[in-house]
């Protein structure tokens, strides 16, 4: 299994922040290059000062990680950490205490004990697609329906010959049962089958980065990706999105409710948040994220 390569905003101030460390005033972006926290005027943001962690879910950590870059532009002083693992490691993770937020694809009943789920308090900030993709090299496929779905993922159908494509293996790219993008797309296109991990040919990758990477980079393979991710242009050029039921993964069709691939993005505090935390989970319903940073990262809002 890969190394998870997550998008990390890291908080630096001469050192790095921990994940309970004081303020910071500069942020690592998830390329790599610097981000200016900088100053000016706060907007619609509650400036505090500290710092606070956040881990889970890989499907919104561009969205997180934008929003956070956007908060620390305007309140320098707060130092926000973004880090993935998959939405069981942020609802496990939040529940320990070990980290101030966890997001999560799915809503932590799903996956925490009845007892940890209880102490912890949801925060919906957006909602979110997935688009099934496959290798360029899968040609004459522009669509699967639900029932094809099932008959690939199952190990049924084992050659792409048999659903209208190329004469090729198919390989399937999946996600470790920690991942909130397994389990939804398990309870919305598989009926609620648990995928089987020694079935075919399967890999498994840790993040939606790492899928990309791995369905672009393997003959006759197939996966589920993050809607923000496959529309990353580079993204994009290198994979072939596919259709659902003859249904386009697109954000207007999840609100219309005909695309299906889809869910809340959740944001889990241990009791209500407090400080910065409190702010910056503020800041996410604000206009500013909610009308321009959902959208332009290719998530919907949950703000009207």
């Amino acid at each position: 299994m890969r190394r998870m390569r997550s998008l990390v905003l890291f908080l630096m101030l001469g050192a790095v922040v921990g994940a309970c460390g004081s303020t910071g005033g500069s942020s690592t972006a998830p390329g790599g290059s610097a981000l200016t926290s900088g100053s000016g005027d706060p907007g619609s943001a509650e400036c505090v000062k500290g710092s606070m962690a956040l881990a889970g879910s890989t499907a919104l950590q561009p969205l997180l990680s934008d929003a956070a870059e956007a908060y620390m532009k305007h309140c320098p002083d707060g130092a926000i950490m973004i880090n993935g693992g998959g939405s069981g490691i942020g609802l496990t993770q939040v529940s320990q205490g070990a980290v101030d937020a966890g997001s999560s694809d799915i809503i932590a009943a799903a996956k925490l004990p009845a007892g940890d789920s209880a102490t912890l308090v949801d925060h919906v900030v957006c909602r979110q697609a997935w688009v099934v993709a496959t290798n360029k090299d899968v040609t004459g496929i522009t669509n699967l329906t639900t029932d094809q779905q099932r008959q690939i993922w199952s190990g049924k159908v084992t050659n792409w010959s048999a659903v209208g494509g190329p004469d090729l293996p198919i390989v399937l790219i999946v996600r470790p049962a920690s991942s909130g993008t397994r389990y939804v797309f398990q309870q919305v296109v598989l009926g609620g089958t648990v995928i089987n991990d020694t079935v075919g040919q399967l890999l498994t990758e840790d993040s939606n980065g790492a899928v990309v990477t791995a369905v672009s980079k393997t003959s006759g393979a197939i996966s589920v990706i993050g809607l923000a991710y496959y529309n990353v242009p580079a993204n994009k050029a290198q994979l072939n999105g596919l259709q659902l039921d003859g249904v386009d993964a697109t954000i207007a069709n999840v609100d219309n409710k005909t695309y299906e691939l889809a869910a809340e993005g959740h944001v889990y505090t241990k009791g209500e948040a407090s400080g910065l935390t409190k702010a910056f989970l503020d800041f996410m319903l604000s206009d500013e994220v909610q009308k321009t940073i959902v959208p332009k990262d290719s998530y919907g809002s949950v703000t009207g």
